[in-house]
């Protein structure tokens, strides 16, 4: 009935779908499995990509030539690019999406990949020979064989739902869990644990007071996330935000005593930076109010999710707490908020390449890795795809280093660290941000997405003209001079010191004050020099000429630290025989198996002076 597939992905969340379609672009034969085909890319949460440190993972995606991008830009009602009061590094795309044409996008996208299967089932074991994964067994009982199998199972392994003192099995509100594989990989001596996430509850919009809340709308020149020619914008839709109170928390504590989080009915840890609204009043016992961000679900829906007010309580409370928030007195709730519990697996249990160390060919990609939201999944997803293809055509692992890509960063937190919480990325994690930007992520990374086989040739030649245009920019700026009659009227109304002589325009451009478009905007002489090049690339030159020293600063770390990266350590290296080693820095190494002196040195519990042994081992 089924033929060898060379890729079987299980699971088609955003990590899934991803693995799916790169490894199918790239030449390989997939099989997608998923126990819905109606929710392939279901957003289970809040309907929107992107945000800090998240709309640089989608750019990044975009740019290595991943879907997420592309699918934001066609499905979203409103774009806004956060913190630019702040620096280029912090600045961070998120849209708000339509959460049923998100999904319908996906579906077409991998739909018109021919080298991809579908099959609605549920996976009950993997099939393991010599040590390799070759398929999968479903429920039916159907054996399918494949050279590698990527396991994206979101929140579904033996998923539990608590809503008030009621619990029952499900992966997603309406869906069941999926039994059977934890249990085999556990016999297989991988070590699970268990997670929570929780969701808030949805309402009608027509039963919403927007007069007593604040406007949150768009920008007014949106811009998109993909590198590619999708379009930005024309219409948007507004967010609201609003507050809980004091009768709020007041109702919302009436529940408490039967809270599964509180009476311990939950044993998973949840998101410390997205928390349940119980567990918000409970920590922050001080502040007397929360924001709430009401946001519609989409273009032809009145459908709202309420983000900030996630929760398990009893829905009579949650009922009762929502219609003592501003603007919704007469509320009318679609569904109740909920918690659930999975299962997932350490992910020190995994390659750079997340494939496991245990079993080949069998890689961990999104939250069964222990990671929260669709942004951190999709990059794990597409990163397990590119590795599965690569493996099984015999070629080298694709990996990207902290300093190339927040992917990067968040792949090597992951496998050195571990994490017993759902991780989430910040910005605050890559140490090298201001190489990271969202706007050069095409720059970082689509060279090396068409040198695999995944970025296409005109995505690889538009980036190449970004690139010339950026320097040619760079050369006309710096070697272009205002004088003071025609610069220093404009000069002293942005309120910055006026010039005594000429002054290239590149040294004007480095005063923190002064933008590239106030220059425009001042001189024709600006307007005439950049008239025929692209708006992406001045912004690359002016980012490049205001911050060239930190820039240049954090290349020389990088530099610094590619050294250990390019020390190798053989993968069956016996960390035994170095008696030095302290117990823990000897366990811990021999638990993650690292392949650099770089990555070794990140992994919590190896010690500076582990490290000099091993360097000292190796002959270095």
């Amino acid at each position: 009935m089924f033929q060898e597939y060379d890729v079987i992905v299980v699971g088609a969340g955003h990590a899934g779908c991803e693995a799916a379609a790169a490894a199918a672009t790239m030449g390989s034969s997939v099989l997608l499995i998923t126990m819905n085909m109606h929710t392939i890319a279901q957003m289970s949460c809040n309907p929107a990509m992107g945000g800090v440190a998240k709309g640089q993972i989608v750019r990044e995606i975009d740019a290595l030539g991943g879907q997420s991008g592309i699918v934001s830009d066609k499905t979203m009602i409103q774009f806004r690019m956060l913190n630019l009061s702040k620096g280029p590094a912090m600045w961070s795309p998120r849209c708000q999406s339509d959460r049923v044409r998100f999904a319908e996008e996906w579906r077409s996208i991998l739909e018109n990949n021919p080298n991809v299967d579908f099959w609605q089932d549920t996976a009950k074991n993997i099939i393991v020979e010599d040590g390799k994964a070759c398929g999968v067994v479903t429920s039916l009982g159907i054996e399918i064989r494949s050279k590698a199998v990527v396991l994206t199972n979101g929140t579904f392994l033996n998923g539990l739902i608590h809503i008030g003192e009621k619990n029952f099995g499900g992966g997603r509100t309406g869906e069941k869990s999926a039994t059977g594989l934890t249990e085999q990989l556990v016999t297989l001596g991988f070590e699970a644990g268990r997670m929570k996430t929780g969701t808030p509850p949805r309402v009608d919009g027509r039963s919403l007071d927007y007069s007593k809340m604040e406007e949150q709308p768009g920008d007014e020149n949106p811009a998109k996330f993909s590198y590619t020619d999708t379009k930005p914008l024309a219409k948007q839709r507004s967010c609201w935000i609003t507050y809980t109170n004091q009768e709020v928390h007041d109702v919302l504590k009436t529940g408490f005593e039967k809270s599964p989080m509180f009476s311990g009915r939950i044993k998973g840890l949840g998101p410390r930076y997205c928390p349940s609204v119980e567990d918000k009043i409970n920590r922050f016992a001080d502040k007397d109010r929360h924001q709430i961000f009401v946001e519609p679900e989409g273009w032809d829906t009145v459908e709202v999710y309420v983000n900030g007010f996630s929760t398990s309580l009893p829905e009579d409370v949650q009922y009762a707490a929502l219609r003592k928030i501003p603007g919704f007195e007469n509320a009318k709730m679609f569904r109740p908020g909920y918690a659930i519990e999975y299962d997932y697996f350490p992910p020190t249990q995994l390659k750079s390449t997340l494939e496991t160390h245990l079993v080949k060919n069998l890689f961990f990609a999104g939250q069964i890795n222990g990671t929260t939201g669709y942004e951190e999944a999709a990059c794990q997803g597409l990163m397990a795809g590119i590795n599965a293809h690569r493996n099984v055509n015999d070629l080298d692992p694709f990996v990207l280093k902290r300093s190339e890509a927040y992917i990067g960063v968040l792949i090597d937190d992951l496998i050195n660290k571990g994490t017993e919480e759902p991780y989430r990325m910040f910005t605050s994690r890559a140490e090298y941000r201001t190489l990271l930007r969202q706007d050069n992520a095409d720059l970082r990374l689509t060279e090396k997405g068409h040198e695999i086989g995944l970025a296409s040739d005109e995505r690889v030649e538009a980036v190449r003209k970004k690139k010339r245009e950026t320097e040619e920019i760079i050369g006309k700026l710096s070697a272009t001079k205002l004088t003071p009659d025609e610069i220093n009227g404009p000069l002293e109304a942005i309120g910055t010191a006026p010039i005594r002589e000429k002054i290239a325009i590149a040294q004007l451009l480095r005063r923190p004050q002064i933008s590239i478009n106030q220059l425009l905007e001042a001189s024709p002489t600006v307007t005439e020099l950049l008239a025929d090049y692209a708006t992406d690339s001045v912004q690359q030159a002016e980012i490049n000429l205001k911050y060239d020293s930190y820039i240049e600063k954090e290349m020389l770390l990088v530099e610094k630290m590619n050294k250990l990266e390019n020390l190798a350590i053989i993968d069956n290296f016996n960390y035994d025989v170095v008696t030095s080693l302290s117990f823990e820095g000897r366990e811990k190494l021999k638990r993650t198996r690292p392949s650099t002196i770089g990555q070794a040195s990140r992994i919590s519990g190896v010690s500076p002076s582990d490290i000099s042994v091993l360097m000292l081992y190796i002959g270095r």
